[in-house]
């Protein structure tokens, strides 16, 4: 499987959850995470700066945005709730 991107920023309280509950949904699982701080890229900050903590999966266009809880992630990876 591709890498699911997390969409964060440093100093952000709502980011250190969603990466926690992003670890506790893929526990077991060989899903690799890619953390990509939105502020290094202008057009980044500017589509995910009020959402983030945001997931995506390459392959798939939904997008899964704060909040959410590890069932939701399984859900969502699951196709569920695309």
């Amino acid at each position: 499987m591709d890498a699911l991107i997390l969409y964060t920023k440093a100093g952000c309280h709502l980011c250190e959850d969603g990466e926690w509950m992003l670890e506790v949904a893929l526990r077991g699982r060989n899903i690799p995470v890619q953390k990509v701080d939105i502020t290094t890229d202008p057009a980044l900050s500017e589509r995910y700066g009020l959402r983030i903590p945001v997931v995506r999966h390459p392959a798939r266009p939904a997008e899964l945005a704060w909040p959410f809880t590890p069932e939701d992630i399984l859900a969502w990876l699951d196709g569920a709730t695309d």
